[in-house]
C-alpha cells in the first residue's frame, strides 16, 4: 500500500511540474515572439489581457482554431479599433502552443 501511495504522490508531482513548464513554456515563447507588446496576461495594454481572452472564449469549441487563424493572419474589430496584425514569424506550433496557453489564463 505504501508503495502505491508513494507512486502516486510521484505522479501527482509530475502532473504539477509540467503544467508549470507548460506555463513557463508559453511566457517564454510570447516573450520571445513580441507577442508582450501588445498583450499582459492580467492587463490590457494595446490588445486585451490573455486572462480576458481566455475568459472570452471560455467553453467555446472552436476557440483555439479561431485564435490560431486571428494570430497568423490578424484581425480587427473583436476588441475594439486597434487591428492586431499578422505574425508571420511565428510557426504553426508555436502559435498552437501560444494559443493554448492563452486559453489557460485564468
Amino acid at each position: 500500500m505504501k508503495q502505491i501511495l508513494t507512486a502516486v504522490a510521484v505522479a501527482v508531482a509530475g502532473l504539477l511540474a509540467s503544467g508549470a513548464a507548460f506555463a513557463d513554456a508559453g511566457a517564454d515563447l510570447a516573450k520571445a515572439k513580441n507577442c508582450l507588446a501588445c498583450h499582459a496576461v492580467d492587463k490590457k495594454v494595446v490588445g486585451p489581457a490573455y486572462k480576458d481572452v481566455a475568459a472570452k472564449y471560455k467553453g467555446d469549441k472552436g476557440a483555439e482554431a479561431k485564435l490560431i487563424d486571428k494570430v497568423k493572419k490578424g484581425g480587427s474589430g473583436v476588441w475594439g479599433n486597434v487591428p492586431m496584425p499578422p505574425n508571420p514569424q511565428v510557426n504553426d506550433a508555436e502559435v498552437k502552443q501560444l494559443v493554448q496557453w492563452v486559453l489557460s489564463q485564468k
